[in-house]
């Protein structure tokens, strides 16, 4: 071990080497872990050797790991806020609370030690925190040996055994983490529901389990020649077999193990191994079969239009309580129609770009992975299922307005452990935060959004992009400010409400006065149709020091008004189109704003009075 610990040592070094040229630092770790699976008691002994890189500028004088598996035991966070929450989720409810002491999870430390000197630690729930031996210094690595045993508890949420489709193991933040040490300082969330948050570096990890077992998981296998069960026709001749994975530039690594896992694999045209793993049932079969072709697209859509997937390999995996994702795979439900298969699967992995390869803290950002990854997952689905909308998003603009329209909306830099309810997390999170891309790409426009959102992925790939950074990208590409967007629709609950007030005849010319009722100003396009064609009205706001440039498809159609400045309730559009020749006016014709009321969006309109002639 001690070769590909000082191997990964230099691999930490060179990471702050590379990123430190743009005064941006991250933390590197590099684990080997070992692990001694017994699946008699649903128990694992496990040694870990952690390379820890300080690429900050503070000397660290302590750290701290997650011990996930400890969120299941009676009496834990976990389930007590999933008792006590408004709105339980049905998947947790009061289940911890019932576990008997071998159906709970835990992680016991027997010993740890840093650069061989031993260190003293305290456990608090699902977190244990290190003092160290020594302090770490800036620029410089120290060395984690840790002997651990673990029990793998139910399958309630996200990890455990014998889940409700038959699948044996489910092992998701499964092992002693360390927590993120990044610009904002430590972050040690007690594990109380969702969301994560960890520190890019390389994963090699062998699994001694039953010879029966196929495992599938993060990285790729290095002895496949060894392990068989679809990697290669070898069938392992001892009872049991160890299985040797290894995945770089990743932060976590997940697994699971089933006796009766079917193996397909495809690869894509760029060399990409697509690898999907299924109990052996007759109609999950015919499913997953169908599924393997919608998987192909769906990568090369994403890779086209988001950025390309930068692994050699990714798994497609029966196993957990519905669809997580993780590092190079994902853990789904396998049953259910195949439509629903093919959705939760398209969320699932398109989180490997919003969530693996743009590592957001999603403790503090949920909307960032969920929002962008829902965002992408319905411009695929549109694409996979030739939906041809007008605008993709449309659910989740309603699923949004929804919840803006009831009492139960919080905003959305709510850190994800602290939503009041399940349903107001969901909504921000999923929802708020996909129509939040939306309406960016109308602001900034079209072109201009592909180019930057492109631009966000290869610019900060592998990194832990924040708000501000990603505004930033999109301030460049457009040439606008945009903090009053930003700022509005992440740290407030105002809203978008626009309507055509009145039309009126003005000689050979025709008024239109809108207003906005809503809080929360936006740029606005209007289209009108008249006897001539039709022409575009595109008005600005003053605050966003700039203007979209006009679509290709419609610029000769496209007039650019004065500014609107934001304060103001009313705004004039003067057309030199006679009144009686207009056909229909339309606010918002591509419905990019999530305006919360639509009906006063458009004339003719019984909701539109106009005063006399």
């Amino acid at each position: 071990m001690t070769k590909r610990l000082l191997l990964l040592l230099f691999i930490g070094a060179a990471s702050f080497a590379s990123s430190a040229q743009d005064g941006y630092w991250q933390q590197n770790v590099n684990y080997c872990m070992d692990i001694d699976f017994n699946a008699e008691n649903h128990t694992f002994q496990g040694a870990q050797s952690l390379v820890y890189t300080n690429n900050s500028p503070d000397t660290l004088d302590h750290v701290f790991y997650h011990l996930y598996f400890n969120a299941f035991q009676p009496g834990s966070m976990m389930d007590v806020r999933s008792r006590t929450i408004a709105d339980p989720d049905p998947r947790i409810a009061d289940r911890i609370n019932n576990l008997q002491p071998n159906e709970i999870g835990f992680h016991k430390i027997e010993k740890l030690t840093q650069d061989g000197e031993k260190v003293t630690f305290s456990v608090e729930g699902t977190v244990a925190e290190v003092q160290l031996a020594q302090p770490l210094l800036p620029r410089k690595s120290t060395t984690f040996e840790m002997k651990f045993n673990s029990q793998v508890p139910i399958q309630i949420r996200r990890s455990g055994r014998n889940n409700e489709e038959g699948v044996d193991y489910t092992l998701t933040q499964w092992y002693p983490k360390l927590a993120e040490y990044d610009r904002d300082g430590w972050h040690s969330e007690p594990y109380v529901s969702r969301e994560f948050h960890g520190v890019f570096g390389t994963f090699e990890v062998d699994i001694t389990i039953d010879s029966k077992y196929t495992l599938a998981g993060t990285g790729i296998v290095q002895n496949p020649n060894e392990v068989g069960h679809g990697y290669s026709e070898t069938t392992p001749a001892s009872e049991k077999t160890t299985w040797k994975f290894k995945a770089e530039n990743v932060h976590d690594f997940a697994w699971a193990a089933d006796a009766e896992y079917t193996h397909l694999q495809s690869t894509l045209s760029n060399g990409t191994e697509l690898h999907f793993f299924h109990r052996n049932d007759s109609i999950i079969n015919q499913s997953w079969t169908r599924l393997v072709p919608f998987t192909e697209q769906l990568f090369n859509i994403m890779n086209d239009k988001f950025g390309v997937y930068p692994y050699a390999q990714f798994s497609v995996i029966q196993g957990g309580d519905g669809g997580m994702e993780y590092p190079m795979c994902t853990m789904i439900s396998g049953t259910g129609s195949f439509g629903g298969l093919v959705s939760v699967t398209v969320h699932e992995a398109i989180h490997n770009w919003y969530y693996g390869v743009l590592a957001s803290n999603e403790q503090k950002y949920p909307w960032m992975d969920e929002g962008f990854t829902t965002f992408a997952q319905n411009i695929v689905l549109d694409s996979l299922f030739k939906r041809n909308n007008l605008n993709p998003q449309e659910r989740s603009q309603r699923s949004y307005i929804s919840n803006a329209l009831s009492d139960k909306e919080e905003p959305l830099s709510t850190g994800a452990d602290y939503y009041e309810t399940n349903r107001a997390y969901g909504s921000n999170a999923y929802s708020k935060g996909c129509v939040f891309l939306d309406q960016l790409s109308g602001i900034v426009g079209q072109e201009t959004f592909d180019q930057a959102i492109m631009r966000y992925f290869n610019q900060w790939k592998f990194k832990h992009p924040t708000p501000l950074d990603f505004k930033r990208i999109m301030e460049k590409a457009s040439n606008m400010e945009l903090d009053w967007y930003f700022d509005a629709w992440i740290g407030t609950t105002k809203t978008i409400d626009y309507g055509i007030h009145t039309v009126t005849s003005s000689g050979k010319k025709t008024i239109i006065e809108i207003q906005r009722i809503g809080s929360l100003a936006m740029p606005l396009e209007l289209k009108v149709t008249s006897e001539k064609g039709v022409q575009y009205s595109y008005i600005p706001l003053e605050i966003m020091r700039g203007a979209k440039p006009a679509p290709n498809e419609i610029s000769k159609d496209w007039k650019q008004e004065n500014d609107w400045p934001w304060a103001h309730p009313f705004y004039r559009v003067e057309l030199t189109i006679p009144f009686e020749s207009i056909k229909r006016i339309e606010l918002d014709p591509f419905q990019k704003i999530a305006d919360l009321d639509s009906k006063n969006d458009a004339f003719p309109s019984g909701n539109i009075s106009f005063p006399p002639k």
